[in-house]
């Protein structure tokens, strides 16, 4: 097998081991304690951890400093009992009665503060935990109804809310990202393309990345793979969130390649290409388990997702250049075409 150019760390957060509730039914799976998340992460092959700053410290609004930093702690020596590192610590700002409207965009000045205010104790927990870097998924940033807000405006109020936190710690590095839409009918920084964009007008575009989610890539009605080949090439792509997404709907969270096998193919291989891991990118997964999956099989989504990707990777690193480079030579792209699906399947 051909060597492999990439170095690729796996992280996943607790909230991929879900009870599986959806907006028209009742749990239907048992909640599992944080610790036993942690631990059997660790025994899927997991490298690292993904959580909301509430996941580490819950009701954090309702404790002082002292108290969330003690609780951070904690799962820092729990983190490091597993030999387990935190990939990143992301504000779920979309919870709290205060950001009904948006959190950095709303129209209520109180309400930003409050955004801003409870994003930099993330700052503080993310250190703690000494995490890679923040994520910020801009969730209710946008609007429902377009004359409530003006674009320029919100674009504006978000470039100040990170270069707020961004004076706040000077060695924080934010990932943005974006989603086109939901919760918000329709958000400000949407695409990849957005993100990208954002990171340029901040006060040190240095420390501010992107990370590329399949499904919301697929929401757009864009190619994931192209998402990251577009953050690659302004040297953007710091993390990204693999699952799948059975077309333009909600976000599904789809176990990796369970949906598309050839989107899947082609966002290793832009990774694999440019040599993903090098720079201490992570590989996220972002999945659920299915709503009907019992308890006893409530982690098969993550190693089934982490396999596939595994799998990919090798069908990458075996593929036949010379074969690709004369078929284009020759532009001959029905062949072309029939031999990615042949190697894919395993025929000839």
């Amino acid at each position: 097998m051909p060597k492999i150019r990439g170095q690729y760390r796996f992280s996943c957060g607790p909230w991929n081991v879900s009870e599986g509730a959806d907006p028209f039914g009742p749990e239907v799976r048992r909640t599992v304690p944080l610790t036993r998340k942690i631990r059997e992460i660790k025994n899927l092959g997991f490298d690292g951890v993904q959580f909301h700053d509430d996941d580490v410290v819950p009701d954090l609004d309702a404790k002082s400093h002292a108290q969330i930093m003690k609780e951070a702690r904690r799962v820092k020596r729990l983190l490091d009992s597993e030999g387990l590192e935190a990939e990143f610590v992301a504000p779920r700002l979309w919870f709290s009665p205060q950001t009904i409207d948006g959190a950095f965009t709303s129209n209520d000045p109180k309400c930003r503060h409050y955004a801003i205010e409870r994003t930099k104790i993330c700052v503080d927990i993310n250190n703690e935990l000494e995490a890679s870097w923040m994520v910020v998924w801009l969730a209710r940033e946008g609007t429902y109804i377009r004359e409530s807000k003006n674009a320029r405006t919100q674009v504006l109020q978000i470039r100040d809310a990170l270069d707020a936190l961004l004076e706040y710690d000077p060695r924080l590095r934010i990932l943005i990202e974006p989603k086109p839409n939901e919760p918000m009918d329709s958000s400000i920084i949407s695409t990849i393309g957005h993100a990208v964009g954002m990171t340029y007008i901040t006060c040190d575009s240095s420390r501010v990345g992107v990370l590329v989610e399949t499904a919301h890539s697929i929401l757009a009605g864009l190619d994931p793979s192209d998402d990251m080949g577009y953050a690659l090439a302004h040297g953007k792509l710091w993390s990204v969130h693999l699952n799948d997404q059975g077309g333009l709907k909600f976000d599904e969270d789809k176990s990796f390649g369970s949906y598309n096998l050839r989107h899947a193919f082609n966002q290793v291989r832009v990774l694999e290409e440019y040599g993903y891991g090098r720079n201490g990118e992570w590989v996220g997964l972002d999945v659920k388990a299915m709503r009907t999956t019992k308890q006893t099989a409530s982690y098969k989504h993550l190693a089934n997702s982490r396999q596939t990707f595994l799998n990919l990777l090798e069908k990458v690193s075996t593929l036949d250049r010379k074969l690709e480079a004369q078929l284009i030579r020759a532009r001959d792209y029905e062949e072309l075409d029939r031999y990615i699906l042949c190697h894919l399947m395993g025929k000839k």
